[in-house]
C-alpha cells in the first residue's frame, strides 16, 4: 500500500517503512505525527484519487531525526567588470518513518 502526502509545499510517494527527508516539521524526535493532507492511496492495481485530498485517510509517520541537507553553493559573476559574490545555504529537515497508511 502507498499514498501521495503533502507536507512542506512538496508532494511525496510514500510507502509502509520507508524514511524520507521533507521540509522541517516542529516536532520533537520520536513523537507520532498523523499526516491528513493525503492526495492519493494506492493498493496494488486500486488507486483513490481526491478532489484535492482524499477523505478520511491518513498517514501516521514517527519523527526518527532533524538535520542539515548539504550545503548549496550559490556563486555570481559579472565578467569583466570585477563582481564575484559567494554565498552558501544548507536547508533544514526532518527525516520521518513511515508508520500505518489508512485510507
Amino acid at each position: 500500500m502507498y499514498a501521495v502526502i503533502k507536507t512542506g509545499g512538496k508532494q511525496y510517494r510514500v510507502a509502509t517503512g520507508e524514511k524520507i527527508k521533507v521540509e522541517q516539521i516542529a516536532a520533537d524526535v520520536g513523537q507520532e505525527i498523523v499526516i491528513d493532507q493525503v492526495l492519493a492511496v494506492g493498493n496494488g492495481a486500486e488507486l483513490k484519487v481526491g478532489t484535492p485530498l482524499v477523505s478520511g485517510a491518513t498517514v501516521t509517520v514517527t519523527v526518527v531525526a532533524h538535520g542539515l541537507h548539504d550545503k548549496v553553493r550559490i556563486f555570481k559573476m559579472r565578467r569583466r567588470k570585477h563582481y564575484m559574490k559567494r554565498q552558501g545555504h544548507r536547508q533544514q529537515f526532518t527525516e520521518l518513518q513511515i508508520g500505518a497508511i489508512a485510507g
